[in-house]
C-alpha cells in the first residue's frame, strides 16, 4: 500500500539555528537528504521538492503581530533570546523560521490539491510555539499554520495532529484547545520535564473538549510497551474521528541514545509507529498523511530515522538491504524501571473519559 511521497527540503532550514552549542542543530535535515540521496531511494514513488519561504501573511494564521516583529527585528541585529533563555536569537533565525513553515504548509498543500498522498519535511514540527510567543526551541508553530491553511484554503474539518516527540506538544494543544481538530500526543511526564503539561486530564473544552488526548509516558519507556500503547490509542481515537488528513510530528528525541529526554525507544519503534500510521492513513483519509521533524538531539540517530520513515512511508527501499540494515538500531534497549500500574490508569481514563467523547 504505497502512494507518491514529496520528501521537501531546502537549504534555508540551516539558518534555523541557535549557534554551535546549543542541542538544536539544523545540520539534521542536510544529513537526511545526503542520507537518502546515497542510498539512490528517490524515484517515481519518493520525489524530492524545494519549497519556498512562508511569508508573514502565513504566519499571522496563526501568530500575532507583535510576536512576528519581535522575531524579525531580533533576527536582524543577531542577539538576545525569545524565552528564558532556551531560544536564543542569530542573524537569519527569522528566515530560518520562514523556511521551516514554508516547507510543512508546501507539503500540506500538495497532499491537499492531490499531487502527491504523503509529504515529509524534517524542518518541522515546532510544536512548543504559542500564537504570541516562541518556547523551547520553537519560533512559529509551523503544524497550527499548515492546519489553519487547509482549513481556510481547501475547506478541511476534520485535522488529526500526532505528536511523538519526546516532549508535549503544548503550543499544538493551546492553540486549538476549545476546537474539534484532533491532537494526540505520547511525550515524557514527570515532575520537573519540560514543559510540564499534557497529562492525561488535559482533554480540551469546550466544542474541543475530548479532542486533545494526551499520553503521558515514564521515563525509559521502552518500544514493547510504547508499540501497543501507540496503536491501541491512535487507532481508536481516529476511528472515532474520521480525519480529511493526518499530520504527524515526528520528533525523535525519545530515542535511547538522545539525553535530552530520558526514554528507551529505538529504530524498531519508529519505523513500525511510520508503518501504523500509513496505514491508518490510507483506512481513514485515502493516504492523506503529512510527517514533519520534531526534537531530536543526537543528529545520528535523527538522520536514521528519518530517512527510515521516508524510505517506509514511500515503499521506496535502496536496492541494496545494506543500506536499511545501516539505518537500524543494534537492538539494544533499555530496562522499564517505573511502575506500571499507574501508567495503566492513565490508559484506562483515555478509553473510558477521553475517547468517547470525539464525535
Amino acid at each position: 500500500m504505497c502512494g507518491n511521497t514529496a520528501f521537501i527540503y531546502n537549504d534555508e532550514l540551516l539558518k534555523y539555528q541557535f549557534g554551535s552549542e546549543h542541542p538544536y542543530q539544523p545540520i539534521r535535515f542536510r544529513l537526511v537528504m545526503d542520507t537518502l540521496l546515497e542510498m539512490g531511494v528517490f524515484d517515481h514513488l519518493l520525489r524530492p521538492l524545494r519549497s519556498e519561504l512562508a511569508t508573514e501573511e502565513d504566519l499571522r494564521e496563526v501568530h500575532t503581530e507583535q510576536l512576528i516583529n519581535i522575531v524579525k527585528e531580533m533576527s536582524q541585529i543577531g542577539t538576545g533570546c525569545l524565552d528564558m533563555g532556551d531560544t536564543p536569537v542569530c542573524e537569519g533565525l527569522f528566515e530560518g523560521a520562514l523556511a521551516a513553515v514554508g516547507a510543512t504548509v508546501t507539503g500540506a498543500e500538495c497532499i491537499a490539491r492531490g499531487e502527491f498522498d504523503h509529504a515529509m519535511t524534517p524542518g518541522g514540527g515546532l510544536h512548543h510555539a504559542h500564537p504570541d510567543k516562541a518556547a523551547g526551541f520553537n519560533i512559529f508553530n509551523d503544524l497550527a499554520i499548515a492546519a489553519r491553511r487547509l482549513q481556510r484554503n481547501y475547506g478541511y474539518e476534520r485535522i488529526a495532529i500526532i505528536d511523538i516527540d519526546g516532549h508535549h506538544g503544548d503550543g499544538t494543544q493551546s492553540i486549538f484547545y476549545d476546537e474539534k481538530i484532533l491532537t494526540i500526543s505520547l511525550h515524557r511526564y514527570g515532575p520537573g520535564f519540560y514543559p510540564g503539561t499534557g497529562a492525561v486530564t488535559d482533554m480540551g473544552e469546550g466544542e474541543g473538549k475530548g479532542y486533545s488526548i494526551n499520553v503521558p509516558l515514564p521515563r525509559c519507556t521502552p518500544d514493547e510497551v510504547y508499540v501497543p500503547t501507540y496503536e491501541k490509542v491512535v487507532s481508536a481515537a481516529l476511528e472515532a474521528y474520521r480525519p480529511e488528513i493526518i499530520i504527524h510530528q515526528f520528533g525523535t528525541d525519545a530515542h535511547y541514545t538522545d539525553h535530552m529526554v530520558g526514554m528507551g525507544l529505538t529504530t524498531r519503534t519508529y519505523e513500525k509507529v511510520a508503518e501504523i500510521t500509513h496505514h491508518l492513513a490510507h483506512d481513514h483519509c485515502d493516504g492523506r498523511y503529512l510527517v514533519t521533524g520534531g526534537g531530536g538531539y543526537s543528529a545520528d540517530a535523527s538522520r536514521r530515522i528519518w530517512s527510515l520513515v521516508v524510505c517506509t512511508v514511500s515503499g521506496s527501499f535502496p536496492l541494496n538491504p545494506e543500506g536499511m540494515h545501516l539505518l537500524r538500531d543494534s537492538g539494544l534497549n533499555r530496562k522499564w524501571k517505573v511502575q506500571q500500574e499507574e501508567f495503566h490508569k492513565r490508559l484506562d481514563y483515555l478509553f473510558d473519559e477521553v475517547i468517547p467523547l470525539i464525535k
